[in-house]
């Protein structure tokens, strides 16, 4: 069986790491058995999470896993999928992955103390006390190095959220009516899109931009849509 790493299950979502996620929403879409393990990225392939351990497989990076899952237990999700529709889910989910996720990065680690102080008891009220905060400390500040080097931190906070509606505007629009991204039936592209979105629109981590993300009824009733088929151990609980 799959051996799954990622942060521990918190906030009344499948988890706060949107490429946990992302790769948890794959293996439940493609019907694949897993085990999950909650742990820290200290000794993750390529130092971060989520990453996997398949018999003598074990990698890192949500890409190569889905890409590794693809090739090693086919492939039904994406297969009828035509070469437009591939790239245009590949050109939102990029959007999705390395921008809107910077946005949201900003909002948990660096906007407000109140934000910090919620997204650090999630990550870390497991560790013992005697390195908690230094732990904690020492991640944040290198996530903040992370946001200044992708440029988002060099900008003022009222121009990351603009950024960051136009994000959910793109989103909103390509998603229009349609039940999945791509049209009727799901496919991989919404393993990132729910990942995201539910860690922008559904976790208590306050900002303008979930505040728009919650105006648009169509990203709402899809992440929705998701969580209900997918997980209903959550919808459950």
């Amino acid at each position: 069986m799959i051996q799954f790493y990622q942060l521990k299950r918190t906030w009344d979502i499948p988890n706060l790491c949107h490429f946990c996620c992302k790769t948890e929403t794959y293996l439940r879409m493609a019907a694949l058995p897993y085990e999950v393990n909650a742990t820290l990225p200290l000794m993750a392939p390529k130092g971060k999470l989520p990453y996997i351990v398949d018999g003598s497989a074990r990698m890192g990076d949500s890409r190569f896993i889905v890409r590794y899952l693809k090739k090693t237990y086919g492939d039904h999700l994406d297969q009828q999928l035509s070469t437009a529709q591939i790239g245009a889910g590949r050109a939102m989910q990029r959007l999705l992955e390395e921008h809107l996720y910077w946005v949201t990065m900003f909002t948990r680690w660096d906007w407000t103390q109140e934000n910090w102080e919620t997204n650090k008891t999630a990550i870390f009220s497991g560790i013992p006390v005697l390195i908690r905060d230094v732990a904690a400390y020492h991640t944040r500040r290198g996530i903040r190095k992370q946001l200044w080097g992708h440029g988002t931190r060099r900008h003022k906070p009222e121009e990351i959220f603009e950024l960051g509606f136009e994000d959910i505007d793109a989103v909103s629009n390509f998603l229009e009516n349609k039940p999945y991204l791509l049209g009727e039936t799901p496919t991989s592209f919404d393993a990132t899109g729910y990942g995201f979105l539910v860690n922008t629109l559904a976790c208590p981590i306050e900002s303008p931009v979930k505040d728009y993300a919650l105006t648009k009824k169509n990203l709402v009733d899809y992440v929705n849509r998701i969580q209900t088929r997918y997980y209903p151990d959550l919808v459950a609980a």
